[in-house]
């Protein structure tokens, strides 16, 4: 194992230790945690996930986004969640935009950031605003290091949180990537899970520049201490003629 994989694994393991060592939350399809880029203007994708937990919650999400340039390019995504907690039912929609101010390199770090909001399907309600800044860094042009910080307002129980995530991506063969991933939100809390880190870890299977899928393992993902599975899947719609994402960019 080479100096560069030695140094990103250990530096991923010391920044989730340090997260998980205080009480304390953030997105990359199935994943918590987002990176700092975005994609090509023009370019459209779909993200989809169902994620099921050992209490029985369950999730189903389809997220499209496109990126546009009206004075600088911005992603532009609509998240739409239908699930189950504690045996009740709900639809939530998720509108987000997202804009990259320092672009990811290798050696360095790039900076976006996102904000948006979410409110109840059926009855209008507002339910949370939120803004987070994603940081990347590239250790290699196959590893990176994401870390999350931000604001939660939870209009329901009126409380603001501060919110956090660390994250590490290894693409380790030409279609294999392996993410690992700790975030949360820090405030107050009747329901001590709430509050408690988060972690997931999955594989992503990526066999061409249109389509992947993911398989991915979380332990208290939406702060309700309980065991998810997670099966997602990315389409993506480039802008034609344009050249693959890892050959304009040189990484993942």
């Amino acid at each position: 194992m080479g100096w560069a994989v030695r140094t990103a694994i250990t530096a991923a393991i010391a920044a989730l230790m340090t997260c998980a060592a205080h009480d304390a939350r953030a997105a990359n399809g199935a994943y918590a945690v987002d990176a700092a880029d975005i994609s090509e203007v023009g370019s459209c994708k779909v993200e989809s996930w169902m994620s099921a937990a050992t209490n029985t919650d369950f999730s189903a999400v389809a997220n499209p986004s496109c990126v546009v340039d009206p004075f600088r390019p911005i992603e532009l995504s609509l998240q739409t969640i239908r699930a189950r907690s504690d045996g009740d039912w709900s639809t939530t929609i998720a509108p987000k935009a997202k804009t990259n101010f320092i672009p990811t390199g290798i050696g360095r770090w790039g900076l976006s950031a996102y904000g948006g909001g979410s409110f109840d399907a059926a009855t209008g309600e507002a339910l949370s605003a939120f803004a987070v800044i994603p940081a990347t860094f590239r250790l290699s042009e196959t590893m990176r290091i994401n870390v999350n910080g931000g604001w939660l307002w939870d209009r329901t129980a009126d409380r603001h949180y501060f919110t956090y995530g660390v994250g590490f991506d290894w693409k380790f063969t030409d279609t294999l990537q392996w993410t690992i991933e700790a975030y949360g939100q820090a405030g107050a809390s009747e329901v001590a899970s709430v509050v408690q880190p988060r972690l997931q870890t999955g594989v992503r299977y990526r066999p061409n520049e249109i389509f992947s899928v993911d398989v991915i393992y979380g332990r208290n993902i939406s702060g309700e201490n309980a065991n998810w599975i997670t099966i997602g899947t990315t389409i993506r719609f480039p802008v034609k003629g344009s050249e693959p994402e890892h050959r304009r960019t040189g990484h993942l």
